[in-house]
């Protein structure tokens, strides 16, 4: 039974036919064109842009979307496995720290699993928002969702100052998206924060493949090796193919035919 802190580094071919059926019924000719290939294109280059110092100034909400998915991973797992989330931090520069306490009767496999959760949080949560696609009752209800629990979040786990602006700032601008926009404006907004956060795993490459997070001890793939003995670089390669995998899978799923 240990008190841990994990944290994460700065971030960081289908025809139109198949597009989801409420887009196509009332998304502009235009943004139907779009489709899959813009999603795509979008993913391919908010990763290059995370590459770059500018890149970080462009998707900084992202960024910051995508560490709070991160920590709240940590913290999550450790609930589920019988633990406490005692609080999150987020900081301006994009990194995070989740504090937690464990109480697992898994064994080494316990810490291991909350270690893994960090890095797999965005793209688990990025699938589930790009599968919500589907249906505009899904859609707007995902986007509902998430605003909320963001604010929920900052009641109950945030506490940095700059998290308790960040966090819930999202959380309202989310909300205001499901709330007082068009069918196909949030059907493309779940999409798009989706793809965001399946992609920023690899923001976080040098992250995944480094075996030291600082003052903070070992990384998230080095607590893997520490319990589950294979090296951090398998752990860092297999989350990062694993995230790519998600989000083909999911965007394979939501654009199939109806």
């Amino acid at each position: 039974m240990g008190n841990y802190k994990l944290r994460v580094t700065n971030y960081s071919v289908m025809k139109n036919k198949d597009f989801p059926p409420f887009l196509s019924q009332e998304a502009p000719p235009e943004f139907e064109r779009m489709g899959l290939n813009w999603l795509v294109g979008a993913a391919i280059a908010t990763a290059v842009l995370w590459q770059f110092p500018a890149g970080d100034y462009i998707l900084y909400p992202f960024t910051i979307l995508a560490t709070w998915f991160h920590e709240m991973g940590h913290g999550l797992m450790a609930l589920m496995l019988g633990g406490d989330f005692k609080k999150l931090l987020i900081f301006s520069n994009g990194s995070g720290v989740a504090s937690y306490n464990m109480r697992s009767s898994l064994g080494s496999l316990g810490p291991a699993l909350v270690a893994a959760a960090g890095p797999m949080g965005p793209p688990i949560a990025g699938a589930a928002l790009i599968l919500a696609s589907r249906s505009f009752k899904t859609a707007s209800l995902s986007l509902k969702i998430l605003g909320c629990f963001l604010l929920f979040s900052t009641l109950v786990w945030v506490r940095s100052g700059f998290g308790l602006i960040a966090v819930p700032l999202l959380g309202i601008g989310i909300l205001a998206l499901a709330l007082k926009t068009p069918r196909w404006v949030q059907g493309f907004a779940v999409q798009f924060l989706g793809v965001q956060a399946c992609v920023s795993t690899y923001h976080q490459l040098n992250y995944l493949f480094s075996y030291s997070a600082g003052s903070l001890g070992l990384s998230d793939t080095a607590q893997m090796q520490k319990y589950l003995l294979l090296p951090y670089w398998f752990w860092g390669a297999l989350m990062a193919i694993l995230s790519l995998v998600i989000l083909v899978q999911s965007l394979r799923v939501a654009y199939r035919s109806h």
